[in-house]
Parts: structure tokens; sequence; C-alpha cells
């Protein structure tokens, strides 16, 4: 084994709680790593059939049997259930001493376990910063997809491994932060979505016939230029000042899009700040650009 990689996790009888989009996927991997899933809770409809597609032959079994049949055990519940769901379980003796419990929610660290060490659980917080679509190609996509890993310093190598064994790259995040790192996944991920999703619809209205393949090239190349240069990669009409573009543009948007009006207009101030910042935006036309979104934003108000 080469010295630089953590130890292998001995081969380990795995079982999910919450079959959402993520266990399943998260317990494939770890099949396909040696790992032998034993069991998985679901409680909707949606959830029994993706465990079934994803994990087939694996038994659907109450949260408590989970814990009794697995020596790791995915806790992959909604974040705002996942306190409650700890301290139940810990509550009625279903947690067995020396049992790894792993939730992966971004928002929590190892502190939202205590209930389960107490108990005599090892605890990890492994999140995975992957959008999930419940299907096999999460598995593929767990391929370099980087982890944010929290856990005590004597559990740390067994947290790690585990992500390596997903195929995926542990990047640790102290205890305290971690709503922030959270908050920037959001930020970048789930709004993302968001914004995608508005400019297909507006493409649409405009007569585009297929807003996707458009959007495609444009999307990936303005992704890649900033993950590689940052806010020098910043272009279009509020980088370079053009307050007309950018008033024709909310006028549009108000005719045909009212709801994505303030999204635009907080996007256009973040980004005029941002271009400023770093000397892309000259300052005088930063003052008529931002009185433009003052304006719009004013004469929008009430409506």
């Amino acid at each position: 084994m080469n010295p630089s990689q953590p130890p292998r996790p001995a081969r380990l009888a795995v079982g999910v709680v919450g079959a959402g989009r993520v266990g399943p996927a998260l317990a494939r991997a770890l099949q396909q790593a040696g790992h032998r899933p034993v069991a998985v809770s679901g409680v909707s409809d949606t959830s029994v059939r993706r465990a079934a597609r994803m994990l087939p032959d694996v038994p659907l079994v109450p949260p408590a049997q989970v814990l009794e049949l697995a020596d790791l055990v995915l806790l992959t519940v909604p974040d705002d259930a996942l306190p409650s769901l700890v301290e139940g379980l810990a509550e009625t003796g279903a947690i067995r001493p020396g049992q790894l419990l792993v939730h992966t929610s971004g928002r929590y660290g190892n502190a939202v376990l205590d209930p389960a060490r107490r108990a005599g659980a090892l605890p990890l917080a492994l999140h995975p910063a992957m959008t999930f679509t419940g299907t096999e190609v999460d598995v593929q996509r767990l391929a370099g997809c980087s982890f944010g890993v929290t856990a005590p310093d004597e559990l740390r190598l067994a947290a790690e491994a585990l992500v390596i064994e997903m195929g995926g790259e542990p990047e640790w995040i102290a205890e305290e932060n971690r709503p922030l790192y959270h908050a920037a996944l959001a930020l970048g991920a789930n709004h993302l979505v968001t914004l995608v999703a508005q400019s297909m619809e507006l493409l649409a209205e405009a007569g585009v016939e297929h807003p996707d393949r458009m959007l495609g090239p444009l999307l990936g190349a303005a992704l890649d230029n900033a993950l590689r240069s940052g806010d020098a990669a910043l272009t279009g009409p509020v980088a370079r000042g053009d307050a007309g573009t950018v008033a024709a543009h909310v006028s549009e948007l108000r005719r045909h899009a009212p709801a994505a009006v303030a999204g635009y207009l907080a996007m256009a101030r973040a980004t005029a700040d941002r271009a400023l910042a770093h000397g892309l935006l000259k300052p005088e036309l930063a003052e008529d650009l931002l009185g433009v979104l003052a304006d719009t934003e004013s004469d929008g108000g009430d409506q």
C-alpha cells in the first residue's frame, strides 16, 4: 500500500437511514469498494423505489433495525431532521458502541452527533459537495468529488479513507466553519440552477428553439474561466459599465419576467461592486451604472 494513502477500512456492513438521493448512491459506492450494504430505511414511495433500484436485494427495514445490522450507518436525512433523529436513536438504545455513524449534512459538523458519541458511536461528518439525481449517474460523479470532512482527530484517517474509497477527495472543514462552508456551496450551486432555469425560460420566450444548446458552451466557458481566474473572468455590460444596456435589460425583464427583476438587480449590483474593486469597471462608469440600478429598483418597487 502507498504509505501516503490512509489505511483501507476493514470490510464493513453498511446501513442507510434515509433513502433519499444521497444515501443509496454512497452505499453503492462503498459496495464497489468492497463493503456490504445490509439494510436501508425509507418512508416515501419514491424512497422505497429508489432503494430497490439502487440497492437491489438489500432489505428495507425500520431505522432501529438498520443500526442493529450495520457496522457503518449512513444518516442521509434532511438537515432539519438530523438532530431529532440522532437524539431519538440514542434515547432508544439503538446505537451500538464502536459503531461508525456518518451523517452527510453540509450544515452540521460533529457536534450534532454528540448524543450518539455519548452512546459509544464513532461520529463522522462526510458531506459530498455534489448535486444528486437519485440515479446511477450519481455514483460515477463521485469520482473526484470533494467531501467536506469533519471528525475527531482519532477518526480522521478513517474518515478520509472512506471518502477515498467512494472515489472522493477529502477536504477538512473545522466544526465552527461548517455553516459558512455550506452557505458557500449553496450560493454557488443551488442559486446557479435558478439562474440557468430563468435564463432558459427567457431565451425560449425570445424565440430560441434550443436554449440549452445555446447556453451550454457559454456557461461552460464562463464557469471554467471563473474557476481559473476568479473576478478577472467578469465580462458583460455590468463589468463594462454599459448603463444603457443594463437599463434596457431591466425594462425587458419587467415586461416579460417581472419575478426575475429583483434577482437581476441584486446580481448586477454585486457584479458591479466586484468589478469596481478589481479595477475592471472604471469609477466614472460605475457611478452611472449604480445610478441606473438604484433608479430601476425604485421605479419597480411598487410593482
